[in-house]
């Protein structure tokens, strides 16, 4: 295992720690907080194609964020696990919609709905910095994801976290795609990557 990785697999085993500790002190009223902010900061909603996620376990609820951007006449797309090492695959969901639950806990759209390319990318994410690099789960499905969008249209980022989630640095590696915002309860960061 690499310094990098070593490191990222340190600070994840901390995060989740300081993760479940913001999920406690205010879990039930940080997703109305991102959702009072809504992505005016950062890109209009109205005819935006947004890639969501549902949360699971003490991520931030994402649904009163994902209902406004609707309101406001964004399509959603929820990410789907096509395969291990390969990027993600969004398709179209409203509330109400039915869901597949497949493997750790993620509940994903079914699999006649149709795929969708995001203009923004709502991410989830264990720490972020300043620059933008984000700590993920560690299958680099979102680096990817990111990575293949890129390469054929601009799409915007926006990691979804608690305030608490912040550091000062992120460790990082050449794949790994730094956020252009996060959106805490508190409000937007603006991030530039080194």
């Amino acid at each position: 295992m690499t310094d990098i990785a070593e490191n990222k697999k340190r600070l994840r085993s901390l995060m989740k720690a300081r993760r479940l500790a913001a999920f406690e002190a205010h879990g039930l009223t940080a997703g109305a907080a991102l959702a009072a902010h809504g992505i005016g900061f950062a890109a209009s909603a109205g005819g935006a194609t947004v890639s969501g996620f549902l949360a699971i376990g003490e991520e931030i609820d994402t649904m009163p964020l994902m209902a406004r951007l609707i309101g406001e006449g964004a399509t959603i797309g929820l990410p789907v696990m096509i395969g291990k090492g390969k990027p993600l695959v969004f398709r179209g969901w409203a509330p109400g919609e039915p869901l597949d639950a497949v493997q750790w806990g993620i509940r994903e759209p079914v699999a006649t709905a149709p795929v969708v390319v995001p203009d923004v990318m709502l991410v989830p994410l264990l720490a972020f910095d300043r620059r933008g690099y984000r700590l993920g789960y560690g299958g680099g499905f979102y680096d990817r994801s990111l990575a293949e969008i890129k390469a054929s249209k601009p799409v915007l980022t926006i990691g979804l976290a608690y305030d608490e989630l912040e550091v000062d640095a992120v460790p990082y590696s050449h794949y790994d795609e730094p956020l252009d915002w996060v959106l805490t309860p508190s409000g937007p960061i603006r991030c530039g990557a080194d």
